[in-house]
Formats: structure tokens, sequence, C-alpha cells
């Protein structure tokens, strides 16, 4: 069986910098663990992109904190997630919306061919993890999507529960909830 995780946006900006919230540190050791679990050439983690015009974009208008500035440390992943990603050699896909872009070439380089199954772990649960659970269900429309409800989060608990009813409601199978 053909199984991967996605480390979705485990990024310091996250955490602990701009758009950090209490709690969300929490999340990094199990993370880091499922990172280690999964073993080298199963763990792909995604990487919220901006650059310096962040303010001028259609995001940055409707949400005007800069974040994620590409080679930033508020870019880089956090803690020991950050460390276990290193140890398995887990590719990056840095995606410039809330959702990867499958088509584009260097996303569609580092993806599996084929998947049975794929977890999302990461942040933030009601806005890219939700966003590329759906991207991942229509590149792998067979794979069973799985996000472990322990180790994602928001900054908005009421928004964090609404959105994993909803990923339920298409047919992700939602576990430690």
């Amino acid at each position: 069986m053909e199984r991967y995780l996605f480390v979705i946006d485990y990024q310091n900006d996250f955490v602990d910098g701009a758009l950090g919230f209490p709690g969300a540190e929490k999340l990094d050791a199990g993370i880091a663990a499922k990172v280690r679990a999964y073993g080298p050439g199963r763990v792909l983690f995604t990487r919220d992109t901006h650059f310096e015009n962040y303010l001028d974009t259609r995001e940055g208008r409707l949400l005007p904190v800069t974040h994620c500035i590409r080679g930033t440390e508020g870019w880089q992943l956090y803690g020991e997630t950050a460390a276990a990603c290193a140890e398995v050699n887990a590719p990056a896909i840095d995606k410039l919306v809330f959702g990867m872009d499958v088509t584009d070439p260097a996303t569609a380089a580092v993806l599996p061919q084929r998947a049975d199954e794929i977890e999302l772990v990461g942040l933030v649960s009601n806005i890219c993890v939700v966003s590329n659970a759906c991207v991942l269900q229509a590149r792998y429309p067979e794979a069973r999507i799985i996000v472990d409800a322990s180790l994602t989060a928001s900054m908005d608990p009421a928004m964090h529960e609404k959105v994993l009813d909803v990923l339920e409601g298409f047919q992700v199978k939602v576990i430690n909830r």
C-alpha cells in the first residue's frame, strides 16, 4: 500500500510568529513523531510562500499580515518537525496560495505517482489543511484521505471543529478527534 504523510505549513510564522497562536507549538512533538514513523520516501511538506509584495496580492489585501516571506525565519519549518523532515529527507512544496498547485512542474516532480492513503497534519486546519485535503482528493480520487485532528489546529477553535465536520462531509477520514 502506498501511504504518504503531508505536513501542511507547520512554519514558524504559523506557530509563534506573525500568525502564530497559543497551542500551535503543542503539535510539534506529535507531528515530528509521525514524520519519523512514516520515514524516508513517505513524507512531503508544504510551505506557505510569499514575497516582499505580499500586501499587494489578493490574499495580502484580505489578510494584511506579512508572513512566510521566502527565505525568512518565519518561512522555515518549526522546531522538532523541521529536524524530523530533514532526517527523512522530505521534499518541500512551496505554495503561493492555500492549496498546492499540482500542475506546477516543481510540485508535480515530487508528488507520488500514485497513492492509496494520504494523511495530513499541520496548520491551519480551516485554511490550508482543508484546501490541501481537497487538492489531494482531486489529484488522487481513489486514495483514502485522512486528517489527524490531534495534529492540526486553528486560531479559532469553533472554526476548527466546523472544518472537521466539513472534511468528514466530503469523505475525508478524521482521526483522533
